[in-house]
């Protein structure tokens, strides 16, 4: 079963960043409920549409010199956190698994917060099945 999610990406004084022809972190198929596939500086997600009944598994991935520190609420109860160092000129990738419950049903976000303005990230949220 895949959850259908909507989500807004939010930036604090940040842009969308510029197409690269190299992808952070591919598109997450359908375990996927959130794909950021570019940003660059503060920003994250709020979406809805986790299932109780399986892990979720939030990826961040980075680069740009500095690092980023992440941050997951699920009903307004923090639920992971975690920082990526963001080496220059290569990606940095920081995971972590939550299990089944942890996430409720719901409301989620993510917050990243960038060393600077220029570090250049992605993140995804899945679900998998198995």
């Amino acid at each position: 079963m895949t959850a259908l999610a909507a989500c807004a990406l939010t930036g604090l004084g940040a842009a969308p960043a510029a197409a690269s022809g190299d992808v952070l972190l591919p598109h997450p198929g359908p375990e996927g409920l959130v794909w950021v596939q570019e940003w660059k500086g503060d920003g994250g997600v709020v979406s809805a549409g986790t299932w109780e009944s399986l892990p979720t598994v939030l990826t961040v991935a980075c680069e740009g010199g500095g690092d980023v520190q992440v941050t997951m609420r699920s009903q307004d109860a923090e639920v992971a956190a975690f920082s990526v160092d963001c080496p220059a000129g290569e990606a940095g990738v920081g995971s972590v698994t939550m299990d089944p419950g942890v996430v409720r049903a719901g409301s989620f976000e993510v917050a990243v917060d960038a060393s600077a303005d220029d570090i250049r990230w992605a993140l995804t949220v899945t679900q998998p099945e198995s």
